[in-house]
């Protein structure tokens, strides 16, 4: 009920002063009820493609799309209103991880929705209309549109649509790319990833940051009490902590390194995290052994500091030829690795498979990574954002041509694989997986 409360809070706050809408606590408006400050017109139109543009270019391009918001966009009445056509309205500013309120009123035949990090997008959409609109339209406004088919948490479960001309509210929240949608009260996405609509075919994730779109497709549409709230880094690892599916176990008990093998003695438990000791290193890996599974870890690296997590490491030798693989952990944007090799990057298969860059926080701040191992298949989730999807059985191609004999085990230890630098973990949990 308390998102409910907020919400409505928010439209009571705006009907008694419609000239200067204020937003509920924590939050500030993006629309000042009165006129567009701090939007402007983009359509359809890939953010990177725009940022490659000349400076002279870019200005020209953003003066047409001001132009077409002029013709097609009005504020009445304390609500932006678009009659259907033009550009989108578009913030000025860019969000990483938050929460965003927001009210529209539409009407039948209604095909719109709110762009995310400048890719579409959570739909809105008359469910009514016939023959109906394909891919599940029938399941009400709320749904990622673009999500792959097999994507979970795509659509609503129900239809939470109010009857045209009636105002809808929607809270939706988005850390990295791991979107929850509530309508009218009621959570209809749950924390689903949202796929990056400019770059699917590469699996690239959403851009780090981006802006927030209020999209115009053919119907009359009326919005208002447009409000966010930016989440700090340690309030967006929280909720994805919060938000971690059951069945995880602990594998460090916060204090000492029992459970552990391998280079115990260049490792220590200091405030609840087992850090590798500045000029030491080795492999430090738990003394179960595991098949398929999820590991959870809360990170931390230093300026400069380089690690890895060991993925099923047979006990000795180096895990990222011995083992299935070394994930790395490093400060991938510190100058001293500006000239790396794709593949030796954060979140990278080590000299196999590269992940995708810029979800990093800043050294020194604590970072939250997800990382499943099913079969020859690694995924690595970091700070909400899928930056590695591979199937190792298919890797031909290695770096500095060294192959890697150990990636088709199917079982082994869970660890880290020290390099001298203080690289701090903490809250690491497993989940077998059948």
């Amino acid at each position: 009920m308390r998102i409910l409360a907020c919400l409505l809070t928010f439209s009571c706050l705006a009907s008694a002063a419609h000239a200067e809408q204020k937003a509920p606590e924590g939050y500030r408006a993006l629309f000042n009820g009165t006129d567009l400050t701090g939007w402007h017109g983009m359509p359809h139109f890939n953010p990177d493609q725009l940022q490659a543009m000349s400076k002279e270019d870019k200005a020209a391009k953003i003066d047409e799309w001001n132009q077409s918001v002029s013709e097609h966009w009005k504020v009445e009445d304390g609500a932006v209103i678009n009659d259907g056509h033009g550009a989108y309205l578009t913030t000025d500013d860019s969000f990483r991880d938050y929460e965003l309120l927001i009210e529209y009123k539409t009407v039948p035949t209604a095909d719109s929705g709110i762009y995310l990090k400048n890719s579409p997008q959570v739909q809105i959409w008359d469910h009514t209309h016939e023959p109906g609109f394909k891919n599940g339209a029938d399941k009400g406004s709320g749904a990622l549109w673009n999500n792959s088919a097999k994507a979970p948490g795509k659509f609503p479960p129900k239809v939470m649509d109010k009857p045209f001309g009636e105002w809808n509210q929607f809270k939706i929240r988005q850390i990295g790319a791991r979107t929850t949608v509530w309508m009218n009260g009621e959570k209809v996405v749950d924390n689903a990833i949202m796929e990056n609509y400019w770059d699917r075919e590469r699996k690239i994730p959403l851009r780090p940051e981006g802006q927030i779109q209020l999209q115009t497709h053919g119907g009359e549409i009326s919005w208002r009490n447009i409000a966010v709230k930016e989440f700090t880094p340690e309030e967006a690892l929280q909720i994805l902590v919060d938000e971690r599916v059951d069945g995880f176990k602990s594998v460090f008990n916060g204090k000492d390194l029992e459970g552990w093998s391998g280079a115990v003695e260049n490792y220590e438990a200091v405030d609840g995290a087992i850090r590798c000791k500045a000029g030491k290193g080795g492999t430090l890996f738990t003394k179960e052994v595991f098949a398929n599974f999820k590991a959870s870890v809360q990170f931390k690296v230093p300026a400069g500091g380089n690690n890895g997590l060991a993925i099923r490491y047979p006990g000795e030798g180096n895990p990222a030829y011995a083992g299935m693989t070394e994930l790395q952990v490093l400060d991938s944007e510190h100058a001293k690795y500006a000239s790396l090799d794709a593949r030796q990057y954060h979140g990278s298969a080590y000299g196999m498979a590269a992940a995708a860059r810029g979800y990093l926080r800043e050294a020194g701040e604590w970072n939250y990574q997800e990382v499943t191992v099913n079969g020859s298949n690694i995924i690595v989730e970091l700070n909400g954002n899928i930056i590695l999807n591979t199937d190792l059985s298919k890797i031909t191609e290695y770096m500095a041509n060294s192959a890697h004999p150990g990636k088709d085990l199917k079982e082994g230890h869970f660890g880290f694989a020290g390099h001298g630098d203080a690289v701090e973990f903490k809250e690491v949990m497993i989940k077998k997986l059948d």
